[in-house]
């Protein structure tokens, strides 16, 4: 039995994951953090997320439950993530990270902090949105320079970091199969006259309305015909699922940072 710890347990995905690993087997929630001064502090975490009773307060401090748990499961922010980080890497625990919006410089940090314990992170913990990586990478190698690229994703208004992290990541992954710097190709947004598109740059465009979950679309643009491949998000349910999945995953892993790829065996 896998012990979990839910760090930000009363947020949206928080409740989402508490949910998932109640209704998984083989993994048990031992503890919920919060931030401190947080309304759901010394509540019962079941109850928060209308689940009754499961007898676990809330804490404010994942030190003092750190010993509980085998893994960390961490939906909070970039900035609290790398403290939750180095937090489990003083304890030897595993965790995974489900936060975007690290800068470069937080990534390095990642790293290093993550070759002294076990941590998996991705920006989209979906099974089928890690397939569509995995899938672009090799639709990018077959049709090389010939085609325009263009990222479009569609968010709820309450997100708050644009373009998304999944936007980025699937950028990211386009330029390394294309050996380009998605820091010197990406294209974010375009307005007035800018000129004709240039061969190399990549397209990342950003949509917010009312509570779509997560829309991703590549259009791999050429002369005379287009390829599409989409996913859409219907619920945050399939970023617990995976969320879930993975920390199952990571606690039997040796040191060192992971990602979804990682998780189900599409490396």
């Amino acid at each position: 039995m896998v012990n979990a710890i839910v760090v930000g347990a009363a947020g949206k995905m928080g409740g989402k994951i508490i949910k998932a690993i109640n209704e998984s087997e083989g993994i048990e929630l031992v503890g919920a953090v919060e931030y401190k001064g947080h309304p759901a502090i010394g509540k019962d975490a079941g109850e928060i997320v209308r689940l009754g009773k499961l007898n676990i307060e809330v804490k404010d401090n994942l030190e003092t439950i750190l010993d509980l748990g085998d893994v960390v499961i961490d939906f909070t922010n970039h900035t609290a993530s790398l403290t939750n980080l180095e937090i489990v890497v003083g304890g030897n625990k595993s965790i995974v990270i489900g936060s975007t919006g690290f800068s470069a410089k937080e990534m390095e940090e990642v790293e290093r902090l993550s070759k002294n314990t076990r941590c998996v992170l991705s920006p989209n913990m979906s099974v089928g949105i890690n397939l569509v990586f995995k899938v672009i990478k090799d639709i990018s190698r077959v049709l090389g320079d010939d085609f325009d690229i263009e990222i479009i994703e569609a968010h709820h208004r309450f997100k708050k970091d644009s373009p998304s992290g999944t936007a980025i990541r699937i950028g990211q992954i386009i330029a390394q199969t294309l050996k380009r710097d998605l820091d010197d190709v990406g294209v974010y947004g375009r307005k007035g006259i800018v000129g004709e598109r240039t061969q190399k740059e990549i397209g990342i465009q950003a949509i917010r309305a009312g509570d779509i979950v997560g829309d991703h679309t590549v259009i791999f643009g050429g002369l005379g015909e287009r390829l599409e491949v989409t996913h859409r998000a219907h619920s945050r349910d399939t970023f617990a699922r995976g969320a879930v999945r993975a920390a199952k995953w990571i606690v039997n892993q040796k040191n060192g940072l992971y990602d979804m790829q990682d998780v189900l065996g599409l490396k």
